[in-house]
């Protein structure tokens, strides 16, 4: 097996950032520093460490949505001492980590699991897992920019892949919107309402594929159930 996917089933990052930590040179195997891609290990035999930490699968697979808060970040070590999701995530003894992630000003769905799969067939670009979310923004979009929205705006210096954008309701000076995208690129959405000139003032998440956040509270997690578990084989 190589190594970054050895990494990645084992729930340290994805298959890419993997290859990153590995240039970095804070990987090991079996004791020593390696920063070359592509390298076979046999998990029976080989020891890996990143960060100085023995790594390993996790034989009991664990798959959870919570319903994210403000004010927490998705990534597992921050080093200005922010708020992590799985602060929130209690009596689970597995190492769990985030698939994908969610800005810490956006609120809503977000899944936890240590299986390396799920993840990369949820975040992998070719399987194009629809999200969709509530969003209230500055003004009303007009058909113009309702358009240019829809079939994809140029953020970050790349046309991003058509959207879905529906008017909920409409005020005087801000607009309740649900968008739909299949990408998950770092804060698409907020960049994409910002590229048709109407930032997002707030943003929760409310789906991912055919897993909905339904009525769980802000703050409150849950294992995923039959019906969910099943959907995430099927991917």
């Amino acid at each position: 097996m190589r190594l970054q996917k050895y990494m990645a089933q084992c729930g340290v990052a994805s298959r890419r950032k993997s290859e990153k930590m590995i240039e970095e040179g804070i990987v090991k195997l079996n004791n020593k520093i390696v920063t070359e891609q592509g390298i076979d290990i046999d998990p029976n035999k080989d020891i890996v460490m990143v960060n100085n930490k023995v790594i390993k699968l996790e034989e009991n697979k664990i798959y959870i949505i919570l319903n994210k808060p403000l004010g927490y970040v998705t990534t597992m070590d921050d080093e200005k001492d922010r708020k992590i999701v799985t602060d929130l995530i209690e009596d689970v003894n597995e190492r769990i980590y985030p698939i994908g992630r969610l800005d810490m000003d956006t609120s809503g769905l977000l899944l936890l699991t240590n299986d390396g799969k799920v993840t990369n067939k949820i975040t992998h670009p070719r399987n194009e897992i629809v999200k969709k979310y509530i969003a209230i923004v500055e003004g009303t979009p007009n058909k113009g920019e309702l358009t240019r929205f829809r079939s994809g705006v140029i953020i970050d210096g790349k046309k991003t892949s058509p959207a879905k954008m529906k008017i909920i309701k409409n005020y005087e000076t801000e607009s309740i919107l649900e968008i739909e995208i299949n990408e998950g690129r770092n804060r698409q959405i907020r960049k994409m309402c910002e590229a048709i000139n109407h930032p997002i003032k707030k943003l929760k998440r409310i789906s991912i594929g055919e897993i909905q956040l339904g009525g769980l509270e802000v703050g409150e997690w849950r294992y995923l159930d039959e019906e969910e578990m099943n959907y995430i084989k099927s991917l």
